[in-house]
């Protein structure tokens, strides 16, 4: 792995002819103010069976942060460390940022960037893995942009999957190790690595390979940690009670590994690329309010957020779709996904 990186890092890009005029990062978007978080959820919920009292519950999560979700802020500064990492290494493309469910919404960039003359864009998405939701939704939702922008919106293409690209896996080692620090020494052996993602509808999850991808990241993250012990959990999940989704739930496997004898818990949320109000409240605040109650030290591991592994890793993959010689590389028995999916592939029963 050292030597790939290094040549991932050495190699410039200062002449290539690329079939991009354009770097777009597509997020899912969140609330920036209190007048914000209705509006929000109502477009996060649009079209979904989903009781409203169930919304002004969700409503009150972002109450206790003044109603702003970190993702906006964290995707903008994703976007600042890879144009000065495109600035050094290259391809020189500009950048710009538009988001399903909030401003700066989808649509809207398209037409700016219609405006400034792009005509072919390769889309960076702010997800790992595929699914409905991480993945064949975004594709829709780049159609449905387009369609609002009108015959001249720009051509976007989506880049793949990412899961088990080395890098990816460096930077969520390199960020685990320094929360397993964080556990006195004599203790660290004994500490409990749970990974967590979001829980999606058990039907959803039969049409796709979400939960295979997220336990090959999980493997081969605690491979590198040298970590045999470890468990891969869900969180967040929001449906009926009486539809099954993809479990445990992270709150009845903290209880389970306590009363196992359990004393600390590094929580790794390698479902995500970034702080969601996923995050910060199902995990940093009902979580660690649950593990202060049971008597369990928890430690949250880092997203890989601006980690230079993930932003370099994200380069790599602007590259590979730019010059065919260039390796497309991952790390497992999975293989590299496709740069473009099937019809039938994630789709929504």
């Amino acid at each position: 792995m050292p030597a790939l990186r290094a040549w991932a890092q050495i190699r410039l890009v200062t002449s290539m002819t690329s079939p991009f005029d354009a770097l777009l990062v597509i997020s899912f978007g969140g609330p920036e103010g209190m007048d914000d978080v209705i509006p929000f959820l109502e477009n996060v919920l649009r079209g979904k069976n989903v009781p409203r009292e169930r919304m002004l519950q969700v409503a009150k999560h972002y109450e206790l942060f003044g109603g702003v979700s970190p993702i906006n802020e964290q995707n903008r500064q994703l976007i600042a460390a890879l144009k000065r990492e495109l600035a050094i290494k290259g391809p020189n493309l500009p950048i710009y940022f538009g988001n399903r469910n909030w401003h700066p919404l989808l649509a809207d960039t398209l037409r700016q960037m219609r405006d400034d003359g792009i005509k072919n864009a390769l889309a960076f998405v702010t997800s790992a893995y595929s699914s409905y939701s991480s993945c064949r939704q975004y594709l829709e939702n780049i159609a449905e942009a387009r369609a609002v922008v009108g015959e001249d919106a720009p051509r976007v293409e989506k880049i793949r999957a990412f899961y088990n690209h080395p890098l990816f896996i460096q930077a969520n080692v390199e960020n685990i190790r320094a929360a397993l620090q964080k556990i006195p020494a004599a203790q660290r052996t004994y500490a409990q690595l749970v990974f967590t993602a979001h829980s999606i509808p058990d039907s959803m999850a039969k049409n796709c390979d979400y939960e295979a991808q997220l336990g090959e990241t999980s493997r081969l993250v605690a491979e590198a940690l040298g970590i045999e012990q470890w468990r891969l959990v869900f969180q967040s999940r929001s449906g009926s009670p009486a539809q099954p989704w993809l479990g445990p739930d992270i709150d009845h496997y903290l209880r389970e590994i306590h009363a196992g004898g359990a004393t600390n818990v590094v929580v790794a949320p390698i479902g995500f690329v970034s702080d969601h109000m996923e995050i910060i409240y199902d995990l940093d605040t009902e979580a660690r309010a649950l593990c202060v109650e049971l008597g369990l030290n928890m430690i949250r591991a880092a997203t890989a957020g601006t980690h230079p592994m993930f932003v370099e890793m994200i380069r790599e993959l602007i590259l590979e779709r730019i010059d065919p010689e260039t390796p497309r590389r991952f790390l497992g028995t999975m293989g590299v996904r496709n740069d473009t999916c099937h019809s039938e592939c994630c789709a929504l029963v």
